[in-house]
């Protein structure tokens, strides 16, 4: 296929920081073209149809906390389906729910009651998240840093909330068991939570990047085009050379440290999800259940029950996630347990390891690392700010600023703009 040869802006990458920064700098007047080297606008955000279910690449899920989300998305247009805030935990075979009492006040009680510590260690995890939730962000960035388990400890909070609840909930966030994250992410992330909602787009993640890549004008995106080398004002591919004012590198870690020297590839975090598929629902309500102390299940959840379009009919299509790589038959006993079915109920639907799943946030976090290298080259990606939808899409904002600073001075900011 052939290409122009010349752009005002060339973005290589069309994962949610890519194409983050391709829509403001289009909406400022440049003349940008994106190249991505897979087949979708979205990046790690990928959907496909199994036997007519939908299926992500690996358990995925949309924070409307997080505050690029809300300003930058048409989330009415995506038709999301919401799970509940709040887990299931199983302690000597029983299953306990721990609920958001704002969401669903009558399950005050249950949540009261559930084997995760005392009421003083619950009250303690209250306090913990009203502190994140609503701390201004300055200060929350002042506060001492240290890991996730400490910061947890610190705040009063005990073994059994640790072990029974934080632990296996955020290992399926931060993909690491460790808890050894950064305590000034975890800030931010749990505050995510505490204002947001968590949802599934009705015709999977992958519209997420699609809606973003439908602001673009027809013959922007290109797609199967892999870059082959960078530098100030080229970017080389198999078809040919484009010549930019600017070139923004908006890959992956791995991919963006091999064209882009000065770029140190982040400690990738790696996921295995397996989905099955019930001739119904176990549960009545959309909570994701947690894995069990010294197991390899991190996590699972009926997915159609957040968000019935994942299903073509009344089946149950469940997601069921470990941090090590797994075969479906090491974990099929383990996520029956979890849902209280026969392991001869469970449908095996498909499977995916995701190696690069989003790089460690270890302290110190580096937050806001320089988008701008100078020469008209600049770079953007989860791996500039925090590892999630969240940091993608800041630091492609982040690098159209940039650029619109040097190509566009007079031209109005973005304001905006959010920690």
């Amino acid at each position: 296929m052939s290409t122009p040869s010349r752009a005002e802006v060339v973005v290589v990458g069309a994962g949610l920081a890519g194409l983050s920064a391709a829509t403001r700098l289009a909406a400022s007047g440049c003349d940008v073209h994106l190249l991505e080297a897979g087949g979708h606008a979205g990046g790690r955000l990928a959907t496909e149809r199994i036997d007519g279910f939908v299926v992500d690449r690996g358990f995925q899920v949309l924070n409307t906390g997080y505050p690029r989300v809300a300003a930058d998305l048409d989330l009415g247009a995506l038709g999301l389906g919401w799970f509940e805030r709040g887990a299931v935990i199983r302690v000597d075979g029983r299953p306990h729910r721990v609920v958001d009492p704002r969401q669903r006040p009558a399950a005050v009680l249950g949540t009261a009651t559930a084997p995760i510590g005392s009421l003083r260690e619950k009250a303690a995890l209250v306090a913990f998240s009203l502190r994140a939730g609503y701390v201004p962000v300055p200060r929350l960035l002042r506060a001492r840093e240290r890991s996730t388990e400490q910061a947890f400890r610190a705040a009063g909070v005990g073994d059994a909330t640790l072990e029974r609840f934080l632990r296996p909930f955020l290992a399926g966030v931060l993909l690491e068991e460790q808890l050894a994250t950064s305590s000034r992410y975890l800030d931010l992330l749990w505050r995510s939570f505490v204002r947001g909602a968590i949802g599934l787009p009705a015709s999977g993640m992958q519209s997420v990047g699609e809606q973003l890549a439908g602001r673009l004008e027809t013959g922007r995106l290109h797609l199967h085009s892999p870059v082959r080398s960078v530098s100030p004002g080229a970017v080389v591919t198999d078809s040919g050379t484009w010549s930019a004012d600017a070139v923004v590198v908006a890959t992956d870690p791995d991919t963006a440290a091999q064209l882009v020297p000065a770029v140190q590839a982040a400690a990738p975090r790696h996921v295995t999800t397996h989905l099955h598929v019930l001739p119904e629902s176990p549960w009545s309500d959309p909570l994701i259940v947690l894995g069990q102390p010294h197991g390899r299940l991190v996590n699972s959840v009926v997915l159609s029950d957040a968000q019935p379009g994942y299903s073509p009919d009344r089946r149950a299509l469940i997601a069921s996630s470990t941090l090590d790589p797994t075969s479906e038959d090491e974990v099929r006993t383990e996520i029956a347990a979890a849902h209280d079915v026969s392991p001869s109920d469970l449908e095996h639907l498909t499977s995916v390891t995701v190696p690069g799943a989003q790089p460690a946030a270890l302290p110190p976090l580096q937050l806001r690392r320089p988008v701008d290298l100078g020469g008209g080259l600049y770079v953007c990606g989860d791996h500039r700010d925090t590892p999630s939808i969240q940091g993608a899409m800041a630091s492609g904002a982040r690098a159209a600023r940039a650029v619109l600073r040097t190509l566009r001075p007079s031209a109005r900011p973005d304001t905006r703009s959010a920690p």
